[in-house]
């Protein structure tokens, strides 16, 4: 069964999985930090000049001239001006360098949504993948920008002020860096806090826009049934719960900021304490002193430069994690190694001891079924609910795969041949129609994206839609609004019909495909359909029995399996199952008249 992996990721393996993304772009990334090198040479070279300024006044003060004040000056001048087109890089190239990671990440998380199987939506809410593939992505964009640069920065501050101040005093440089092991252990520590506090954020956050969604979306329901306070009040109370965890994730990210000022302060004060004690002994000058002091600084605004990007590298890294348990979620539903494409001669349709249950609750539908759809045949599934006509159907273009037995088309098997050739063989109207946002042509053009705008209107033709499509506003070039809402059920239904038309397959699969109509689009749907299916291999599944009763062969099936099979008249005078469901009588009430047809017969 499909559904989103929930498993805990080191730091290191997820850093592990996104390098390939960062690498990619291992050009621009090189200058980027090459330039992050050269931002750092004003805060390396500042502390030395400054403590040659001051060691030339103290000790050699008929050194001191304008032209070693103006040559110092010009220097930090260059260094100044390196900096700022140094930094111009790393803001424009390296945040457009996160965009195209982004973008990679957000292609490859959508392509590998569109091949999850069923199972994995049926137990997955579409607010938690939205949020996954959009405020999660981007957050990677600053992770993949910044975090390479600051411990870059920071690494190359380190080390290079550790080299420099151990030439004045290797003493004083080992106490002071003392500090950062014991400061890099305790964040450790925190961050664990943090990171835990941002995953439970953007899980409610994925929470909140399910449940907008599934409100918004049923917003007539709720109007029709007044429940408009209900519907705020789930709101609030999961705003609420946001608002908590949000609460819980300040108050780690502030354990951990507080930590960093106070080994901030910690440093100072052991530069200042020892720094003094070894100028009064003489172990040092007063311009390493201020060298110190100035080298401590930068070394204290990287850290906090580092603290300020925890938030953003918590919000990254747990961006990253999300994507990965999306793209570590199994297809369930794929094509075999050695698959081969389909080839349709006749469009035999054979279920081979089919047993199928659902894989999240494991709810038996099918059991052992064996049944013959012989070449351009017209069968037609009938049933109570719950008896497996849908399913039935839809293991043939798997959308789920059998749990046992076999399905052949034309002898083939359907898990042994392409997912793109089996599905492109068959046409589908489900049940419930799905209108994409956008326009009538470009609804039906989906069954053929290269089709023709003749073809187009043709094809609407025959689904008995062209009239009402030229009546609208903008006729084929009108927008049907989200999901279909500015058409009615009966004009969705003609549209998806269309699709189908325009696709031609050799196999067709009609799930209820005349369901959302009046009478009179009924029966012109019904002569379309069955123009429709003339040559081709159709199974029809429905409830309004009058939709089938020219079908070849009608199956009835049960919780039991195949009750029943025949045509209309044949099944009509068995007085059986089919009988009951055409006369709209219940099995009870059937069973009342057996038993008293019975005591009449004793009598």
């Amino acid at each position: 069964m499909s559904r989103t992996v929930d498993k805990k990721y080191s730091s290191t393996e997820l850093l592990k999985r996104f390098s390939p993304y960062l690498f990619k772009y291992k050009g621009l990334l090189v200058f980027d930090l090459f330039c992050a090198a050269l931002t750092t040479l004003c805060d390396i070279a500042l502390p030395r000049i400054m403590s040659t300024l001051t060691n030339t006044a103290s000790y050699h003060p008929e050194n001191l001239t304008m032209d070693l004040v103006i040559r110092l000056a010009a220097i930090y001048a260059v260094l100044r001006i390196i900096d700022a087109a140094a930094y111009f890089y790393m803001s424009s190239q390296g945040h457009i360098m996160g965009v195209y990671i982004e973008t990679d990440m957000r292609t490859d998380a959508f392509d590998h949504l569109e091949h999850l199987s069923d199972s994995y939506y049926a137990n997955t809410k579409i607010g938690q993948v939205m949020g996954r593939i959009t405020s999660d992505l981007f957050d990677v964009t600053e992770f993949a920008h910044h975090c390479p640069e600051e411990f870059f920065i920071a690494g190359i501050k380190i080390v290079v002020s550790f080299i420099i101040l151990a030439q004045s005093s290797l003493a004083l440089t080992a106490i002071i860096f003392a500090c950062i092991p014991v400061m890099i252990i305790v964040s450790i520590k925190l961050n664990r806090r943090f990171r835990a506090a941002t995953k439970q954020q953007r899980v409610q956050i994925g929470e909140l826009n399910a449940q907008v969604e599934d409100s918004l979306l049923g917003e007539k329901v709720v109007k029709a049934f007044t429940a408009e306070d209900m519907e705020i009040a789930k709101f609030d109370k999961g705003n609420q719960k946001f608002k908590e965890i949000k609460k819980e994730r300040y108050y780690a990210m502030a354990n951990y900021s507080m930590s960093t000022r106070l080994f901030d302060g910690l440093m100072y004060v052991t530069t200042i304490l020892a720094g003094g004690i070894f100028l009064v002994n003489g172990v040092i000058d007063a311009g390493d002193l201020v060298a110190y002091i100035l080298y401590v600084t930068a070394l204290i605004a990287t850290i906090r430069r580092i603290v300020e990007f925890a938030e953003q590298f918590q919000s990254g890294i747990t961006g990253i994690e999300r994507f990965m348990e999306i793209m570590d979620t199994p297809i369930d539903i794929k094509d075999a190694p050695d698959a081969k494409e389909l080839e349709v001669k006749e469009g035999r349709i054979t279920f081979d001891h089919v047993t199928f249950e659902y894989p999240d609750d494991h709810n038996r539908v099918l059991h052992d079924l064996c049944l013959d759809i012989k070449p351009g045949e017209n069968l037609a599934l009938v049933g109570e609910s719950g008896g497996g006509k849908t399913t039935l159907s839809s293991l043939i273009p798997r959308f789920y795969d059998t749990t046992d037995g076999r399905i052949l088309i034309d002898g083939q098997d359907v898990r042994s041949v392409t997912l793109k050739s089996l599905r492109s063989a068959i046409g589908v109207v489900q049940q419930d129609v799905y209108l994409f946002s956008g326009t009538v042509y470009e609804n039906i053009a989906y069954g053929k994206p290269n089709a023709t705008r003749e073809e187009i209107i043709h094809a609407a033709k025959l689904a008995g839609a062209d009239s009402f499509i030229n009546e609208l506003k903008d006729g084929y070039d009108s927008y049907v609004g989200e999901r279909g809402v500015k058409l009615s059920g009966g004009q969705k239904q003609r549209i998806s019909i269309a699709r189908v038309f325009l696709k031609n397959p050799p196999i067709l699969l009609l799930d209820e495909a005349t369901s959302a109509l009046d009478n009179e689009s009924e029966i012109l749907i019904e002569k379309s359909l069955a123009d429709l299916s003339v040559g081709r291999t159709t199974l029809t599944i429905a409830h309004r029995l009058t939709t089938i009763r020219n079908a070849d062969r009608i199956i009835v099936l049960g919780k039991n399996g195949i009750e029943e099979e025949g045509n209309h008249e044949q099944l009509l005078a068995n007085k059986g199952t089919y009988w009951r469901l055409w006369n709209g009588i219940s099995r009870e009430e059937r069973g009342e008249q057996h038993d008293h047809s019975q005591n009449d017969y004793k009598d």
